[in-house]
């Protein structure tokens, strides 16, 4: 098939355009990070509606987001949601002109309304029902990351156990999450696509390892490929999903398994990182 990646430059992008292109796919790409023009807030985007035309399926990426420290930032700022509202109200009307089949990107926060970018994931999320599109809700997918300001934690903890021997964490470590590598998460992507009118548009399908782990345990896997790497948790507690937790519904299995275990895909990271940064 013909993909258009929205956000191909980021890090679930850059490892699903890869693996695309690996299963014997054309993908184009569109990104800001390549090109000012591909930028999706730009109204009757010319470039974009030609790629919208000549492709097959559409994986909606893109989105002005990073990591918690990010988040804390920006997410409540005038222009965190501005960009969101003009970005998705652009491709959607071009999905919605040309009836292009697609899967849009949410979040496992899209029903934490305290957070303005849990706010605007439900937003694309009501979208994408009414053009009968797939929702996707990711559960903190990490991979090899190039941006310092929009960072995740396993990125954070890596450059900051390597480079300072001092991991100093943000929080006190006590908040759990799931994690996937985003080679898995590239899979998942594709395994969707190609079942695009299989699955029921109704269905919860959540993107994930399915197994728990605190933000501390994290520190500990990444430390422990380190010497005399000493850990420093915070007094802090998580404010940006303020210990809220959902459970993931299960249903995704039908079309796809995670095969990536965290301290695999973090011993990934750390060879990543060894052989591409100093």
């Amino acid at each position: 098939m013909k993909y258009l990646v929205l956000g191909s430059a980021g890090q679930i992008g850059v490892p699903l355009c890869e693996h695309l292109r690996q299963s014997g796919h054309t993908v184009f790409e569109f990104d800001i990070e390549d090109n000012p023009i591909e930028d999706l807030r730009i109204n009757s985007n010319e470039l974009l509606e030609q790629k919208v035309v000549d492709c097959d399926f559409i994986i909606f990426l893109a989105f002005d987001v990073g990591g918690a420290k990010y988040l804390e930032k920006y997410e409540h700022t005038f222009d965190f949601i501005h960009n969101n509202v003009r970005l998705m109200a652009n491709t959607f009307e071009l999905i919605s002109k040309y009836n292009k089949p697609f899967i849009f990107s949410s979040s496992q926060m899209s029903n934490m309304s305290h957070s303005p970018y849990g706010i605007t994931k439900t937003v694309g999320e009501t979208y994408t029902s009414i053009l009968g599109g797939l929702t996707v809700k990711f559960w903190n997918v990490y991979g090899p990351e190039h941006n310092d300001e929009k960072s995740h934690v396993i990125t954070d903890f890596i450059l900051k156990a390597r480079d300072t021997g001092v991991i100093d964490m943000r929080t006190d470590g006590t908040e759990v999450r799931q994690f996937l590598y985003a080679k898995d998460c590239s899979k998942a992507l594709e395994a969707l696509s190609r079942s695009y009118d299989k699955v029921p548009k109704d269905k919860e399908l959540h993107i994930t390892n399915f197994k728990w782990n605190s933000i501390l345990e994290v520190a500990e896997i990444v430390a422990s490929h380190y010497k005399n790497v000493t850990i420093q948790p915070s007094t802090k507690r998580d404010m940006v999903q303020r210990d809220k937790r959902n459970e993931a519904d299960p249903y995704i299995l039908n079309f796809w398994k995670p095969e990536i275990e965290l301290a695999e895909g973090i011993s990934k990271m750390i060879e990543y990182y060894n052989e591409h940064t100093s």
